[in-house]
């Protein structure tokens, strides 16, 4: 005879899985393709608002950086003898912002892309993973917007990758003394591209798109995880715990330092082997590039201008949610507030 609970063959019974009819998903695909379409716009608007102000702010930080990942061992001493040269060679404004045009006219589409993938990544997790125990408008956990941080990098490298291979090549040409009469090798942006595409197709000019996305994928992952965490933790909560009110402008850019620290520092090692191989004369394997690291300082030959890297993410990050914050509330009052 069988017991409760079992099967008639004398086995435990199988529980069903509880799994959502077939209306219920398009419900949900509905729901979420709606949130997408409400504030996909505004996510672009604001993201593109907040990478300019990355740039204005950063932009100096950026060019020591690359100076220093992409010079031959003993060019420069550090981060202050970077901008010592390059002031005496070029000036201040001009030496400091060389190669700035590339990340001003791209830097609006790829925040903007960004913040936009952003959006849609939590609208995909929402709805491949919603909080079913604490209800549909429960905030998102941390390894939730992680990994939507992760499918925004993803939208993004399309147009990251090729900027990042003319930002890196305009500002490595400042370090080379030309002789008098001589002119630099590229004009402009445009002039990059156009040799490179002339040189090497569109292969050439998207060169390093895969150290792009190994770059971005985790770095955007912890970038919107520590800035939601840290968020959270500095937003005003009532007697229950629950959070009311808004952050101080403060407390955003405090959260937005916070997250671009978080995001150089498992990838930077990426970084510099992805803007060895966007300066290279001629086209190598990701495998030779590590190798060539290695052998020209072991381990530390990865992590050159971290530094400067370090002190632009403070500043450039706080600017970019800073941005971003502020065009959202601009937009919600002039259209009315997000659903």
């Amino acid at each position: 005879m069988s017991q409760s609970g079992s099967s008639s063959s004398g086995h435990p019974a199988i529980p069903k899985p509880n799994l959502p009819s077939s209306e219920e998903v398009k419900t949900e695909l509905v729901a979420a393709t709606k949130a997408t379409v409400s504030s996909g716009p505004r996510d672009f608007v604001a993201g593109g608002v907040g990478g300019i102000f990355a740039v204005v702010v950063g932009h100096p930080f950026d060019l020591v950086k690359v100076r220093l990942q992409t010079a031959e061992k003993g060019v420069y001493n550090g981060a202050i003898d970077v901008v010592r040269k390059t002031v005496a060679r070029e000036g201040l404004g001009r030496g400091l912002y060389a190669g700035v045009s590339a990340p001003l006219v791209g830097v609006t589409p790829m925040f903007a892309v960004s913040f936009w993938g952003y959006g849609v990544g939590k609208n995909l997790v929402q709805l491949v993973s919603p909080n079913t125990e604490l209800g549909p408008s429960a905030p998102l956990s941390i390894a939730q917007i992680s990994a939507a941080g992760f499918f925004s990098a993803i939208p993004m490298t399309i147009i990251t990758a090729p900027f990042e291979r003319v930002k890196v090549l305009l500002q490595i040409q400042g370090q080379k003394q030309l002789a008098p009469g001589e002119k630099p090798r590229y004009a402009g942006g445009f002039d990059v591209v156009r040799q490179l595409y002339k040189e090497g197709g569109i292969k050439s000019v998207f060169r390093g798109s895969t150290m792009t996305l190994a770059r971005d994928g985790p770095g955007s992952a912890a970038y919107f995880a520590t800035y939601e965490y840290v968020k959270r933790k500095l937003t005003p909560k009532d007697e229950e715990g629950k959070m009311k009110g808004d952050l101080s402008l403060t407390a955003i850019m405090t959260a937005g330092g916070a997250a671009g620290v978080a995001m150089w520092i498992p990838v930077f090692p990426i970084d510099t082997i992805k803007s060895r191989l966007q300066s290279a004369e001629k086209r190598m394997s990701i495998s030779e590039c590590v190798s060539g690291v290695w052998r020209n300082g072991g381990a530390k030959a990865f992590f050159p201008g971290i530094g400067p890297a370090m002190a632009r993410a403070v500043p450039a990050n706080a600017a970019t949610f800073l941005g971003v914050e502020l065009a959202h509330k601009w937009m919600d009052r002039l259209f009315g507030a997000r659903e």
